[in-house]
C-alpha cells in the first residue's frame, strides 16, 4: 500500500516457512481466554473504585458504559488499561472515580455478559497502557493441512513453527484490529493527513493516527523480513532493553537509527511520504518499538489431532494474532460489525 488510494492491507511477510495448516479461531468465546496482567494492585483506599471484571461476549467500551450507569457517573469517570476482545472470555480491571457518596458494592451487579470478580479502592484512575501485558489461553479447532498433506506432516510443520516462535519470537506486527475493517482506518487516516477530509472528533482522529503510525511500523518490519533480516541486526540499529532491534513509531524529529538501518527506514518513509509528513505535523513524536514479539511461558498441547491449545503471555501492546500468524492460518466465524471498536492488545 502506497499513498495511492487503497482500502485493503497488504499481506505482510512471515518470518518462518508456512506450515500449510489452517484452523478456526474463536469458534466459542471460551476458545480465547485473556487475563490482564496489571501493573499494580489497588491499595484499598482512595477516590477510585477498582473492579476486576470477567466479561464474556462484551467489548470493553460497553462494560465501561454499564459501570458508569450502575455507579451514577459519567463515562469519562470510568478508566481501563486496555481494550479486550469481544468474542472471548477476558478478565481485566476497571476504575470508577467516585470520591463521595454512600458506599457502593458493585460485586452484586448482575449482567448476562460480565461479572464483577472483586472490588477495592485506589488512589489513581486506570489509564490506557497501565498494564504489564496479557496472559492468553487459545484453543484452535478444526486444524487441517493443505490438500494432500497427511495429519502427521501437518502436526510436524506446526510443531516446527511453534518451537521457532517459542525460541526466537515472532515479528511484532500490529494486528489487523488496529487498522479497522479491511484497513479502513488507514485509508481514513491517509485522507485526513492529505487534507482530503476533516476529522473533528478527537477520538476518531486518534484512532486514525494510531492506525497510520502502526501501518508504517509494519511496513518497516515487512521490508526487513523481505530482505532476509529476520533475527538479524543492521549497522545503525537502535536496540531495545533485551538487545533486539527496534522500528520507528513515526513522528517529529529525525529517526535515531544511523547507517543501513536509517537508510531502510527512510526508504519506507519516502514511499509513504503523505503519511509520515502528516504524522510529523500532527504533533506525534518519534518513538521506538521492538521488532520482535517474544511470548513468555509459552506451552502447547494437542488434545486431539485437529485441535491445538496454546498458552503464553505477551507484554502490553503486543498482538496474539501476530504470534498465531507465524504458526498457521486462522479464520474466525463471520460476525464482523463495522461499529465494533478496535480490539485487544
Amino acid at each position: 500500500m502506497t499513498d495511492a488510494h487503497h482500502t485493503s492491507l497488504p499481506q505482510w511477510p512471515h518470518a518462518y516457512p508456512a506450515s500449510g495448516a489452517s484452523a478456526t479461531l474463536k469458534l466459542l468465546n471460551e476458545d480465547f481466554i485473556v487475563t490482564e496482567l496489571p501493573l499494580q494492585q489497588p491499595c484499598g483506599e482512595g477516590e477510585h473504585i477498582w473492579l476486576e471484571i470477567e466479561k464474556n461476549g462484551a467489548n470493553t467500551a460497553f462494560v465501561a458504559q454499564q459501570l458508569a450507569l450502575a455507579a451514577g457517573v459519567q463515562e469519562w469517570d470510568v478508566g481501563y488499561a486496555g481494550l479486550k476482545d469481544r468474542y472471548a472470555i477476558t478478565r481485566q480491571w476497571f476504575s470508577i472515580y467516585r470520591p463521595k457518596g454512600e458506599a457502593l458494592d458493585l460485586t452484586q451487579l448482575q449482567h448476562p455478559e460480565f461479572k464483577v470478580v472483586s472490588q477495592s479502592r485506589h488512589v489513581k484512575k486506570l489509564r490506557p497502557g497501565d498494564l504489564q501485558g496479557n496472559r492468553f489461553r487459545i484453543v484452535l479447532r478444526d486444524l487441517s493441512g493443505d490438500a494432500g498433506a497427511g495429519a502427521n506432516a501437518v502436526m510436524a510443520a506446526v510443531e516446527a513453527n511453534l518451537q521457532a516462535v517459542a525460541a526466537q519470537g515472532a515479528p511484532n506486527y500490529f494486528g489487523a484490529q488496529r487498522f479497522g475493517f479491511d484497513g479502513g482506518n488507514v485509508e481514513q487516516g491517509r485522507a485526513m493527513l492529505a487534507r482530503e477530509i476533516r476529522v473533528r472528533n478527537p477520538k476518531k482522529k486518534g484512532i486514525y493516527l494510531s492506525a497510520v503510525r502502526s501501518f508504517v511500523f509494519n511496513e518497516v518490519l515487512a521490508l526487513r523480513i523481505e530482505q532476509g533480516l529476520w533475527g538479524k541486526s543492521l549497522p545503525g540499529d537502535v536496540m531495545d532493553e533485551a538487545g533486539r532491534p527496534t522500528g520507528p513509531l513515526w513522528g517529529r524529529g529525525r529517526v535515531i537509527t544511523t547507517e543501513q538501518a536509517q537508510a531502510l527506514e527512510n526508504s519506507v518513509a519516502e514511499r509513504h511520504a503523505v503519511l509520515c509528513d502528516g504524522m510529523e505535523h500532527a504533533g506525534l513524536d518519534q518513538e521506538r518499538r521492538s521488532l520482535v514479539a517474544s511470548p513468555v511461558d509459552m506451552s502447547w498441547e494437542w488434545p486431539q489431532a485437529n485441535q491445538l491449545v496454546l498458552n503464553f503471555s505477551l507484554p502490553a501492546g503486543t498482538y496474539a494474532t501476530s504470534i498465531l500468524g507465524e504458526i498457521l492460518r486462522t479464520t474466525e466465524p463471520d460476525r464482523h460489525t463495522e461499529s465494533e471498536p478496535a480490539a485487544a492488545e
